[in-house]
Protein backbone atom coordinates (compact mmCIF):
# COMPACT_ATOMS: atom_id res chain seq x y z
CA UNK A 1 0.00 0.00 0.00
CA UNK A 2 1.36 3.33 -1.22
CA UNK A 3 2.12 5.19 2.26
CA UNK A 4 0.91 8.80 0.87
CA UNK A 5 -3.10 7.75 0.88
CA UNK A 6 -4.41 8.67 4.55
CA UNK A 7 -7.10 8.05 6.03
CA UNK A 8 -8.54 11.69 5.93
CA UNK A 9 -8.59 10.75 2.57
CA UNK A 10 -10.24 7.78 2.64
CA UNK A 11 -12.95 9.09 4.52
CA UNK A 12 -14.05 11.77 1.55
CA UNK A 13 -14.81 8.32 -0.42
CA UNK A 14 -18.66 8.34 -0.11
CA UNK A 15 -18.80 4.47 0.02
CA UNK A 16 -16.73 4.61 2.70
CA UNK A 17 -17.99 7.61 5.07
CA UNK A 18 -18.26 6.81 8.72
CA UNK A 19 -16.25 3.93 8.67
CA UNK A 20 -14.26 3.95 12.43
CA UNK A 21 -10.77 4.77 11.71
CA UNK A 22 -9.48 1.27 12.54
CA UNK A 23 -11.69 -0.01 9.21
CA UNK A 24 -10.39 2.30 7.02
CA UNK A 25 -7.16 1.33 7.70
CA UNK A 26 -7.89 -2.40 7.70
CA UNK A 27 -8.76 -1.40 3.96
CA UNK A 28 -5.53 0.42 3.50
CA UNK A 29 -3.62 -2.52 5.03
CA UNK A 30 -5.08 -4.88 2.32
CA UNK A 31 -5.53 -2.52 -1.34
CA UNK A 32 -3.47 -1.49 -3.63
CA UNK A 33 -3.02 2.49 -4.85
CA UNK A 34 -2.91 2.91 -8.46
CA UNK A 35 -2.80 6.51 -10.38
CA UNK A 36 -4.02 6.29 -14.10
CA UNK A 37 -3.92 8.91 -16.62
CA UNK A 38 -6.60 10.31 -19.36
CA UNK A 39 -7.96 7.58 -21.04
CA UNK A 40 -6.37 4.20 -19.90
CA UNK A 41 -7.95 1.96 -19.73
CA UNK A 42 -8.94 0.26 -16.48
CA UNK A 43 -10.55 -2.82 -17.73
CA UNK A 44 -11.36 -4.63 -21.21
CA UNK A 45 -13.78 -7.09 -21.99
CA UNK A 46 -13.51 -10.43 -20.97
CA UNK A 47 -10.95 -10.14 -18.58
CA UNK A 48 -11.30 -11.26 -15.17
CA UNK A 49 -12.85 -8.81 -12.51
CA UNK A 50 -11.23 -9.89 -8.90
CA UNK A 51 -11.28 -6.86 -7.45
CA UNK A 52 -13.21 -3.69 -5.84
CA UNK A 53 -12.36 -0.23 -6.58
CA UNK A 54 -12.60 3.02 -4.67
CA UNK A 55 -12.13 6.42 -6.65
CA UNK A 56 -10.36 9.03 -4.67
CA UNK A 57 -10.08 11.30 -7.50
CA UNK A 58 -11.21 11.08 -11.01
CA UNK A 59 -13.76 9.12 -12.89
CA UNK A 60 -14.25 6.33 -14.86
CA UNK A 61 -16.46 5.42 -17.98
CA UNK A 62 -17.86 2.63 -18.83
CA UNK A 63 -18.92 1.18 -22.05
CA UNK A 64 -20.83 -2.43 -22.90
CA UNK A 65 -19.81 -4.62 -25.24
CA UNK A 66 -22.93 -4.98 -27.04
CA UNK A 67 -22.23 -7.22 -30.30
CA UNK A 68 -19.19 -6.25 -30.61
CA UNK A 69 -19.62 -2.75 -30.18
CA UNK A 70 -19.38 -0.35 -27.78
CA UNK A 71 -21.53 1.00 -25.89
CA UNK A 72 -21.57 4.03 -23.21
CA UNK A 73 -23.61 2.78 -20.65
CA UNK A 74 -22.72 4.77 -16.83
CA UNK A 75 -19.75 7.01 -14.89
CA UNK A 76 -18.28 5.85 -12.20
CA UNK A 77 -16.94 8.72 -9.75
CA UNK A 78 -16.92 9.93 -6.52
CA UNK A 79 -20.72 10.84 -5.77
CA UNK A 80 -23.93 10.06 -4.11
CA UNK A 81 -24.95 8.01 -6.82
CA UNK A 82 -21.96 5.25 -7.37
CA UNK A 83 -20.07 5.97 -4.25
CA UNK A 84 -17.00 6.18 -6.16
CA UNK A 85 -16.81 2.25 -6.18
CA UNK A 86 -16.98 -0.03 -8.76
CA UNK A 87 -15.46 -3.25 -9.86
CA UNK A 88 -16.85 -6.72 -8.57
CA UNK A 89 -18.80 -5.51 -4.99
CA UNK A 90 -19.88 -8.21 -2.28
CA UNK A 91 -22.31 -10.97 -3.72
CA UNK A 92 -21.92 -9.97 -7.33
CA UNK A 93 -21.65 -13.18 -9.49
CA UNK A 94 -19.44 -10.44 -11.84
CA UNK A 95 -16.82 -12.52 -12.95
CA UNK A 96 -15.45 -11.25 -16.19
CA UNK A 97 -16.12 -8.26 -17.67
CA UNK A 98 -18.95 -7.22 -19.51
CA UNK A 99 -17.11 -3.95 -21.45
CA UNK A 100 -14.30 -1.76 -21.42
CA UNK A 101 -13.83 0.70 -18.49
CA UNK A 102 -11.66 3.99 -19.51
CA UNK A 103 -10.32 7.22 -17.02
CA UNK A 104 -11.63 10.20 -18.00
CA UNK A 105 -8.85 12.88 -16.55
CA UNK A 106 -6.78 12.31 -13.43
CA UNK A 107 -7.57 9.35 -11.55
CA UNK A 108 -6.52 7.64 -7.99
CA UNK A 109 -7.84 4.89 -6.60
CA UNK A 110 -7.35 2.07 -4.61
CA UNK A 111 -8.25 -1.73 -5.35
CA UNK A 112 -9.09 -4.18 -2.72
CA UNK A 113 -9.30 -7.73 -4.08
CA UNK A 114 -12.83 -9.73 -3.28
CA UNK A 115 -10.73 -12.33 -1.36
CA UNK A 116 -11.00 -9.62 1.88
CA UNK A 117 -14.80 -9.78 1.17
CA UNK A 118 -15.65 -12.01 3.67
CA UNK A 119 -13.09 -10.92 6.39
CA UNK A 120 -14.50 -7.16 5.60
CA UNK A 121 -18.31 -8.48 6.21
CA UNK A 122 -17.59 -9.62 9.28
CA UNK A 123 -15.12 -6.89 10.44
CA UNK A 124 -18.33 -4.15 9.12
CA UNK A 125 -21.73 -5.76 7.59
CA UNK A 126 -23.24 -2.55 7.84
CA UNK A 127 -20.56 -1.28 4.83
CA UNK A 128 -21.72 -5.20 2.78
CA UNK A 129 -25.34 -3.62 2.79
CA UNK A 130 -24.41 -0.30 1.90
CA UNK A 131 -21.76 -1.71 -0.82
CA UNK A 132 -24.60 -4.26 -1.77
CA UNK A 133 -27.22 -0.99 -2.20
CA UNK A 134 -24.37 0.43 -4.78
CA UNK A 135 -24.46 -2.80 -6.97
CA UNK A 136 -27.96 -3.12 -6.91
CA UNK A 137 -28.16 0.71 -7.87
CA UNK A 138 -25.90 -0.02 -10.70
CA UNK A 139 -28.01 -2.84 -11.75
CA UNK A 140 -31.14 -0.54 -12.04
CA UNK A 141 -29.16 1.87 -14.05
CA UNK A 142 -27.48 -0.89 -16.64
CA UNK A 143 -30.92 -2.15 -16.70
CA UNK A 144 -32.24 1.27 -17.51
CA UNK A 145 -29.70 2.00 -20.27
CA UNK A 146 -29.99 -2.06 -21.57
CA UNK A 147 -33.56 -0.80 -22.15
CA UNK A 148 -33.51 2.80 -23.95
CA UNK A 149 -30.19 1.36 -26.03
CA UNK A 150 -31.51 -1.01 -27.47
CA UNK A 151 -34.82 0.33 -27.99
CA UNK A 152 -32.97 3.13 -30.41
CA UNK A 153 -31.42 0.05 -31.97
CA UNK A 154 -34.65 -1.58 -32.73
CA UNK A 155 -36.46 1.96 -33.56
CA UNK A 156 -33.53 2.42 -36.41
CA UNK A 157 -34.14 -0.78 -37.73
CA UNK A 158 -37.55 -0.11 -37.85
CA UNK A 159 -37.31 2.38 -39.71
CA UNK A 160 -34.68 1.44 -42.09
CA UNK A 161 -37.21 -1.53 -43.09
CA UNK A 162 -40.19 0.97 -43.15
CA UNK A 163 -38.13 3.00 -45.75
CA UNK A 164 -37.23 0.21 -47.31
CA UNK A 165 -41.10 -0.75 -47.05
CA UNK A 166 -42.55 2.93 -48.92
CA UNK A 167 -39.69 2.71 -51.12
CA UNK A 168 -41.70 0.59 -53.49
CA UNK A 169 -45.33 2.00 -53.58
CA UNK A 170 -43.66 5.41 -53.68
CA UNK A 171 -41.36 4.28 -56.50
CA UNK A 172 -44.56 2.93 -58.17
CA UNK A 173 -45.97 6.10 -58.29
CA UNK A 174 -43.24 7.97 -59.76
CA UNK A 175 -42.97 5.59 -62.57
CA UNK A 176 -46.55 5.54 -62.95
CA UNK A 177 -46.98 9.53 -62.81
CA UNK A 178 -44.68 9.53 -66.15
CA UNK A 179 -46.34 6.82 -67.35
CA UNK A 180 -49.62 8.38 -66.96
CA UNK A 181 -48.37 12.10 -68.40
CA UNK A 182 -47.52 10.36 -71.67
CA UNK A 183 -51.19 8.61 -71.91
CA UNK A 184 -52.74 11.90 -71.27
CA UNK A 185 -50.26 13.36 -74.43
CA UNK A 186 -51.51 10.73 -76.35
CA UNK A 187 -55.10 10.48 -75.73
CA UNK A 188 -55.71 14.18 -77.71
CA UNK A 189 -53.55 13.11 -80.55
CA UNK A 190 -55.80 9.64 -80.90
CA UNK A 191 -58.97 11.39 -79.87
CA UNK A 192 -58.38 13.85 -82.37
CA UNK A 193 -57.42 11.27 -85.15
CA UNK A 194 -60.50 9.54 -84.07
CA UNK A 195 -62.46 12.68 -84.88
CA UNK A 196 -61.88 12.83 -88.51
CA UNK A 197 -63.80 9.53 -89.54
CA UNK A 198 -67.03 11.10 -88.07
CA UNK A 199 -68.17 8.18 -85.80
CA UNK A 200 -71.12 8.19 -83.97
CA UNK A 201 -71.59 9.51 -80.27
CA UNK A 202 -74.01 6.17 -79.71
CA UNK A 203 -71.30 3.73 -80.72
CA UNK A 204 -68.50 5.51 -78.48
CA UNK A 205 -70.98 5.54 -75.97
CA UNK A 206 -71.54 1.91 -76.18
CA UNK A 207 -67.56 1.67 -76.41
CA UNK A 208 -66.89 3.32 -72.86
CA UNK A 209 -70.02 1.41 -71.80
CA UNK A 210 -68.96 -2.38 -72.36
CA UNK A 211 -65.32 -0.83 -70.67
CA UNK A 212 -67.02 -0.13 -67.93
CA UNK A 213 -68.74 -3.29 -67.43
CA UNK A 214 -65.83 -5.44 -68.11
CA UNK A 215 -63.74 -3.61 -65.46
CA UNK A 216 -66.40 -4.08 -62.82
CA UNK A 217 -67.30 -7.50 -63.48
CA UNK A 218 -63.19 -8.01 -64.05
CA UNK A 219 -62.14 -11.63 -62.78
CA UNK A 220 -58.79 -12.93 -61.91
CA UNK A 221 -57.03 -15.38 -64.25
CA UNK A 222 -54.33 -18.26 -64.05
CA UNK A 223 -51.25 -17.11 -65.72
CA UNK A 224 -51.85 -20.08 -68.35
CA UNK A 225 -55.27 -18.33 -68.99
CA UNK A 226 -53.68 -15.20 -69.61
CA UNK A 227 -51.30 -16.21 -72.30
CA UNK A 228 -54.67 -18.14 -73.61
CA UNK A 229 -56.22 -15.51 -74.15
CA UNK A 230 -53.55 -12.94 -75.38
CA UNK A 231 -52.56 -15.76 -77.81
CA UNK A 232 -56.45 -15.56 -79.20
CA UNK A 233 -56.42 -11.69 -79.47
CA UNK A 234 -53.25 -11.29 -81.51
CA UNK A 235 -54.22 -13.95 -83.64
CA UNK A 236 -57.73 -12.49 -84.03
CA UNK A 237 -55.80 -9.25 -84.81
CA UNK A 238 -53.97 -10.91 -87.13
CA UNK A 239 -56.37 -12.56 -89.13
CA UNK A 240 -58.24 -9.06 -89.65
CA UNK A 241 -55.05 -7.70 -91.02
CA UNK A 242 -55.15 -4.87 -87.88
CA UNK A 243 -51.23 -4.12 -87.04
CA UNK A 244 -51.48 -2.68 -83.41
CA UNK A 245 -48.46 -2.12 -80.89
CA UNK A 246 -47.64 -5.27 -78.85
CA UNK A 247 -49.36 -4.03 -75.22
CA UNK A 248 -53.05 -4.19 -77.02
CA UNK A 249 -53.28 -7.87 -76.52
CA UNK A 250 -52.01 -7.59 -73.21
CA UNK A 251 -54.34 -4.71 -72.45
CA UNK A 252 -57.76 -5.91 -73.81
CA UNK A 253 -56.65 -8.73 -71.90
CA UNK A 254 -56.00 -6.91 -68.48
CA UNK A 255 -59.63 -5.26 -69.19
CA UNK A 256 -61.67 -8.40 -69.95
CA UNK A 257 -62.03 -8.05 -73.30
CA UNK A 258 -62.70 -11.02 -75.75
CA UNK A 259 -62.49 -11.29 -79.34
CA UNK A 260 -66.05 -11.77 -79.43
CA UNK A 261 -66.20 -7.66 -77.81
CA UNK A 262 -63.79 -6.72 -80.79
CA UNK A 263 -65.63 -8.03 -83.03
CA UNK A 264 -68.72 -6.32 -82.56
CA UNK A 265 -67.54 -2.95 -82.17
CA UNK A 266 -65.33 -3.83 -85.49
CA UNK A 267 -69.28 -4.11 -87.11
CA UNK A 268 -70.24 -0.74 -86.12
CA UNK A 269 -67.27 0.64 -88.46
CA UNK A 270 -65.08 0.07 -91.13
CA UNK A 271 -61.88 -1.70 -91.17
CA UNK A 272 -59.41 2.13 -90.88
CA UNK A 273 -61.80 3.84 -88.45
CA UNK A 274 -61.73 0.49 -86.48
CA UNK A 275 -57.84 0.39 -86.18
CA UNK A 276 -57.98 3.93 -84.41
CA UNK A 277 -60.71 3.26 -82.61
CA UNK A 278 -58.07 -0.11 -81.05
CA UNK A 279 -55.72 2.59 -80.22
CA UNK A 280 -57.79 5.17 -78.90
CA UNK A 281 -59.20 2.40 -76.51
CA UNK A 282 -56.37 0.80 -75.46
CA UNK A 283 -54.66 4.23 -74.32
CA UNK A 284 -57.77 4.62 -72.40
CA UNK A 285 -57.65 1.50 -70.50
CA UNK A 286 -54.06 1.64 -69.93
CA UNK A 287 -54.71 5.20 -68.24
CA UNK A 288 -57.20 3.73 -66.00
CA UNK A 289 -54.75 0.71 -65.15
CA UNK A 290 -52.71 3.31 -64.04
CA UNK A 291 -55.09 5.59 -61.90
CA UNK A 292 -55.83 2.04 -60.19
CA UNK A 293 -52.05 1.44 -60.14
CA UNK A 294 -51.67 4.75 -57.98
CA UNK A 295 -54.95 3.81 -56.01
CA UNK A 296 -53.12 0.59 -55.04
CA UNK A 297 -49.61 2.23 -54.12
CA UNK A 298 -51.18 5.29 -52.21
CA UNK A 299 -53.35 2.65 -50.40
CA UNK A 300 -50.11 0.28 -49.28
CA UNK A 301 -48.63 4.05 -48.40
CA UNK A 302 -51.52 4.73 -46.43
CA UNK A 303 -51.67 0.96 -44.74
CA UNK A 304 -48.05 0.97 -43.66
CA UNK A 305 -48.26 4.69 -42.22
CA UNK A 306 -51.67 3.33 -40.12
CA UNK A 307 -49.57 0.37 -39.04
CA UNK A 308 -46.41 2.58 -38.32
CA UNK A 309 -48.77 4.29 -35.95
CA UNK A 310 -50.77 1.58 -34.38
CA UNK A 311 -47.39 -0.27 -33.61
CA UNK A 312 -45.24 2.32 -32.03
CA UNK A 313 -48.59 4.04 -30.44
CA UNK A 314 -46.93 7.38 -30.42
CA UNK A 315 -50.19 9.53 -29.68
CA UNK A 316 -50.28 7.50 -26.35
CA UNK A 317 -48.50 7.48 -22.94
CA UNK A 318 -47.08 5.03 -21.65
CA UNK A 319 -50.44 3.69 -19.79
CA UNK A 320 -52.80 0.73 -20.04
CA UNK A 321 -54.95 0.57 -23.03
CA UNK A 322 -57.40 -2.26 -24.47
CA UNK A 323 -55.93 -3.33 -27.62
CA UNK A 324 -56.72 -5.86 -30.26
CA UNK A 325 -53.99 -8.18 -30.51
CA UNK A 326 -54.78 -9.79 -33.92
CA UNK A 327 -54.47 -6.20 -35.25
CA UNK A 328 -51.14 -5.46 -33.44
CA UNK A 329 -49.79 -9.01 -35.30
CA UNK A 330 -50.97 -7.90 -38.34
CA UNK A 331 -49.49 -4.23 -38.20
CA UNK A 332 -46.34 -6.48 -37.12
CA UNK A 333 -46.75 -8.41 -40.32
CA UNK A 334 -46.76 -5.71 -42.59
CA UNK A 335 -43.95 -3.68 -41.37
CA UNK A 336 -41.88 -6.83 -41.59
CA UNK A 337 -43.19 -7.76 -45.19
CA UNK A 338 -40.51 -6.93 -46.53
CA UNK A 339 -38.40 -9.47 -44.68
CA UNK A 340 -40.99 -11.64 -45.03
CA UNK A 341 -41.63 -11.30 -49.08
CA UNK A 342 -37.43 -11.09 -49.54
CA UNK A 343 -37.40 -15.05 -47.62
CA UNK A 344 -40.37 -16.16 -49.60
CA UNK A 345 -42.32 -16.82 -46.34
CA UNK A 346 -45.56 -18.37 -45.84
CA UNK A 347 -47.43 -16.92 -42.74
CA UNK A 348 -50.26 -19.35 -41.06
CA UNK A 349 -52.89 -17.82 -38.96
CA UNK A 350 -55.05 -19.56 -36.75
CA UNK A 351 -56.45 -16.59 -34.68
CA UNK A 352 -59.15 -17.71 -32.13
CA UNK A 353 -62.47 -16.07 -32.91
CA UNK A 354 -64.16 -13.39 -30.21
CA UNK A 355 -60.60 -12.98 -28.82
CA UNK A 356 -61.28 -10.10 -26.26
CA UNK A 357 -59.48 -6.43 -26.18
CA UNK A 358 -56.55 -7.19 -23.94
CA UNK A 359 -55.15 -4.12 -21.04
CA UNK A 360 -51.60 -3.76 -22.30
CA UNK A 361 -49.00 -1.17 -22.23
CA UNK A 362 -49.36 -1.41 -26.60
CA UNK A 363 -46.19 0.10 -27.64
CA UNK A 364 -44.10 -2.05 -25.49
CA UNK A 365 -45.88 -5.36 -26.24
CA UNK A 366 -45.59 -4.62 -30.01
CA UNK A 367 -41.68 -4.31 -29.58
CA UNK A 368 -42.44 -8.59 -28.40
CA UNK A 369 -44.02 -9.53 -31.70
CA UNK A 370 -41.67 -7.62 -33.63
CA UNK A 371 -38.30 -9.51 -31.66
CA UNK A 372 -40.12 -12.73 -32.09
CA UNK A 373 -41.61 -12.90 -35.90
CA UNK A 374 -37.98 -11.26 -36.56
CA UNK A 375 -36.22 -13.82 -34.83
CA UNK A 376 -38.72 -16.64 -36.92
CA UNK A 377 -38.04 -14.93 -39.90
CA UNK A 378 -33.99 -14.96 -39.15
CA UNK A 379 -34.49 -18.48 -38.45
CA UNK A 380 -35.99 -20.18 -41.28
CA UNK A 381 -35.05 -20.69 -44.48
CA UNK A 382 -36.10 -19.57 -47.97
CA UNK A 383 -39.60 -20.59 -48.42
CA UNK A 384 -39.90 -21.41 -45.09
CA UNK A 385 -42.96 -21.29 -43.24
CA UNK A 386 -44.16 -19.49 -39.65
CA UNK A 387 -47.11 -19.94 -37.60
CA UNK A 388 -49.52 -17.71 -35.25
CA UNK A 389 -51.71 -19.26 -33.55
CA UNK A 390 -53.59 -17.58 -31.13
CA UNK A 391 -55.59 -19.29 -28.28
CA UNK A 392 -58.41 -17.48 -25.39
CA UNK A 393 -60.88 -17.89 -22.84
CA UNK A 394 -62.29 -15.15 -20.07
CA UNK A 395 -59.05 -14.59 -17.98
CA UNK A 396 -56.28 -15.04 -20.61
CA UNK A 397 -55.35 -14.70 -23.96
CA UNK A 398 -52.14 -17.13 -25.12
CA UNK A 399 -49.88 -16.39 -28.32
CA UNK A 400 -47.80 -19.35 -30.34
CA UNK A 401 -45.61 -17.97 -32.86
CA UNK A 402 -43.78 -20.96 -34.40
CA UNK A 403 -40.75 -21.29 -36.87
CA UNK A 404 -39.92 -24.52 -39.25
CA UNK A 405 -36.14 -23.42 -38.80
CA UNK A 406 -32.96 -25.75 -37.88
CA UNK A 407 -34.11 -24.95 -33.97
CA UNK A 408 -32.55 -23.74 -30.86
CA UNK A 409 -29.77 -25.81 -30.05
CA UNK A 410 -30.33 -28.04 -26.54
CA UNK A 411 -26.95 -26.35 -25.04
CA UNK A 412 -27.97 -22.75 -25.42
CA UNK A 413 -31.97 -22.89 -25.29
CA UNK A 414 -31.58 -22.13 -21.39
CA UNK A 415 -29.84 -19.11 -22.11
CA UNK A 416 -31.68 -16.94 -24.64
CA UNK A 417 -33.13 -14.95 -22.10
CA UNK A 418 -30.02 -14.26 -20.41
CA UNK A 419 -28.97 -10.62 -20.67
CA UNK A 420 -26.78 -9.17 -23.97
CA UNK A 421 -27.01 -12.95 -25.25
CA UNK A 422 -27.76 -12.89 -28.82
CA UNK A 423 -26.36 -15.71 -31.92
CA UNK A 424 -26.99 -13.28 -34.28
CA UNK A 425 -24.23 -10.88 -36.01
CA UNK A 426 -24.00 -7.04 -35.62
CA UNK A 427 -26.56 -5.43 -37.14
CA UNK A 428 -28.67 -8.59 -37.40
CA UNK A 429 -31.95 -8.55 -35.56
CA UNK A 430 -34.21 -6.09 -33.94
CA UNK A 431 -31.74 -4.93 -31.52
CA UNK A 432 -34.34 -5.84 -28.44
CA UNK A 433 -32.99 -8.95 -26.35
CA UNK A 434 -35.30 -11.76 -25.31
CA UNK A 435 -34.14 -10.29 -21.81
CA UNK A 436 -36.20 -7.63 -22.50
CA UNK A 437 -38.80 -9.69 -23.75
CA UNK A 438 -39.78 -11.76 -20.99
CA UNK A 439 -39.43 -8.69 -18.77
CA UNK A 440 -42.22 -6.90 -20.78
CA UNK A 441 -44.21 -10.13 -20.38
CA UNK A 442 -43.62 -10.49 -16.84
CA UNK A 443 -44.60 -6.90 -16.50
CA UNK A 444 -48.10 -7.66 -18.00
CA UNK A 445 -47.85 -10.33 -15.50
CA UNK A 446 -47.82 -12.78 -18.19
CA UNK A 447 -45.64 -15.92 -18.70
CA UNK A 448 -43.10 -16.73 -22.02
CA UNK A 449 -41.82 -20.15 -22.74
CA UNK A 450 -39.99 -21.69 -25.88
CA UNK A 451 -39.65 -25.24 -27.15
CA UNK A 452 -37.33 -26.11 -29.66
CA UNK A 453 -36.27 -28.89 -32.02
CA UNK A 454 -35.22 -29.53 -35.45
CA UNK A 455 -37.99 -28.32 -37.43
CA UNK A 456 -39.95 -26.46 -35.18
CA UNK A 457 -38.93 -23.78 -32.76
CA UNK A 458 -42.29 -22.08 -30.80
CA UNK A 459 -42.72 -19.34 -28.09
CA UNK A 460 -45.86 -19.33 -26.46
CA UNK A 461 -46.90 -16.23 -24.78
CA UNK A 462 -50.32 -15.79 -22.25
CA UNK A 463 -51.41 -12.93 -20.84
CA UNK A 464 -53.89 -11.99 -18.83
CA UNK A 465 -56.63 -10.12 -20.27
CA UNK A 466 -57.06 -7.39 -17.51
CA UNK A 467 -54.37 -6.12 -15.44
CA UNK A 468 -56.36 -5.34 -12.32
Amino acid sequence: MNKSITIEELKKVNALRDLPDEHLQWILDRSVYEERKDGDVVVKTGEPIDEMFFFLEGKMDFYMDVNGQLVYYHSTENDELTGGVTGVLPYSRLKNSPGNGYVVGKARTIKLHKKYFQELEQLNPALIQRLIGYMTERARVFATTQMQQEKVSALGKLAAGIAHEMNNPASAIDRISEDLDKRWKLNFELTEALLKYNIAPEILKRIRETASIKNSAKNKITPLQRIQAEDELNDWLSEKGINCRNEVAETFTDAGFSTNDLEIIKSDVDAEAFQHILDWLENLLSSERLIEDIEDASERITMLVDAIKSHVQMDRSGELYSTDIHKDLDDTLILLGYKIRDKNISIKKNFCEDLPEVEVYIGELNQVWTNIIDNAIFAVEKNGEIEIQTECDKKNVIIKISDNGKGIPKEIVSRIFDPFFTTKKVGEGTGIGLDIVRNVINRHKGEIKVNSKPGKTQFIICIPVSQH
